[in-house]
């Protein structure tokens, strides 16, 4: 085998040491926001889990993404919290914009405001429709969302179970939750200081981020059963994991910065809306990759370790 680039098990305690390194900050964060925030969930979520309030108004023409930024900033002015806009286009020279906010109440004037801002923005539009998104559905959705969430780990281990082992599964979901706590931590802390909400697209890009991770961790996993056939007798566990993860190294680390490419012309010229869905790709791809590599292989390695010893101590 070619000499190894890199020494994952000589230095195994000081990339437990970075992990931990990333993931302090977004505990903290966690930590104290699900204590203050009222629903004591660690995020600042949107009008998807809380209920809110939906204006469509059809334009007197075509809407793009350079009138939507314009007329966030007008919205912002007059009170309008985090407003979600979007363009639905019909396939006629008219556009329309829909706009999701908190509760408007009946006796609030915001709704009229909201009004005389597309007003002034758009020639000849029209307020078509105004609906609510009450909390008991915001209330459904959000444990949706967490059963989706489990029932992909549950299958993700059945899976990694049956094609390697259930130390291999159970060190590939400790990844998986390495993961999604580092790019929770990041959201968190951006809705403490940035005011940042999530909503659904936040859990779409979680479980895609949940599959991208455990993509790459199988290709090292793979490596590493198939170097253990050949070379059992002549290297040690420990030796074959190095080998393994030096041998899928380049092919992991081109994988992610192809992606991370994609992503980044995404968050740089893409839409307002999706910022916040490209920047959780964004971070979960580069921790899936970075813990495919250097966390959960050396959970394996740990694991053969505390196995080997349990074997001897018995012998």
């Amino acid at each position: 085998m070619k000499k190894n680039f890199i020494h994952l098990v000589k230095y195994r305690w000081l990339w437990i040491a970075l992990s931990a390194l990333f993931l302090l900050p977004g505990i903290i964060a966690i930590i104290y926001t699900s204590v203050t925030y009222e629903n004591h969930i660690p995020l600042k979520v949107g009008i998807d889990y809380t209920g809110g309030t939906i204006l469509q108004y059809r334009a007197g023409k075509k809407v793009t993404n350079d009138d939507l930024a314009q007329t966030r900033e007008n919205l912002d002015k007059i009170g309008v919290e985090n407003p979600y806009l979007q363009v639905l286009n019909d396939g006629s020279a008219k556009s329309i914009i829909s706009i999701r906010t908190t509760f408007i109440d009946k006796d609030s004037d915001l709704g009229d405001k909201v009004t005389q801002v597309i007003k002034r923005e758009y020639e000849n539009s029209e307020l078509i429709q105004v609906s609510s998104v009450g909390p008991t559905l915001g209330k459904e959705l959000f444990k949706n969302s967490l059963i989706a969430v489990t029932l992909a780990c549950l299958g993700i281990i059945a899976y990694l179970s049956f094609r390697f082992k259930f130390d291999y599964a159970l060190a590939a979901i400790l990844g998986i939750a390495h993961d999604i706590l580092f790019v929770i931590g990041i959201f968190s802390i951006l809705g403490l200081f940035c005011n940042v909400q999530v909503d659904g697209l936040f859990i779409t890009a979680l479980l895609t981020v949940m599959g991208f991770s455990v993509h790459d961790t199988i290709v090292v996993f793979d490596r590493i059963r198939e170097n253990q056939r050949y070379y059992s007798k002549k290297m040690t566990f420990g030796e074959i994991v190095d080998a393994s993860v030096n041998q899928t190294f380049a092919r992991s680390i081109n994988t992610s910065l192809t992606v991370l490419l994609t992503l980044g012309a995404l968050y740089l010229l893409g839409g307002v809306t999706t910022k916040d869905f490209v920047l959780t790709m964004i971070l979960g791809i580069a921790a899936g990759t970075y813990s495919s590599i250097f966390f959960c292989s050396i959970l394996v390695d740990f694991w053969n370790d505390k196995t080997a010893k349990s074997i001897v101590l018995k012998g």
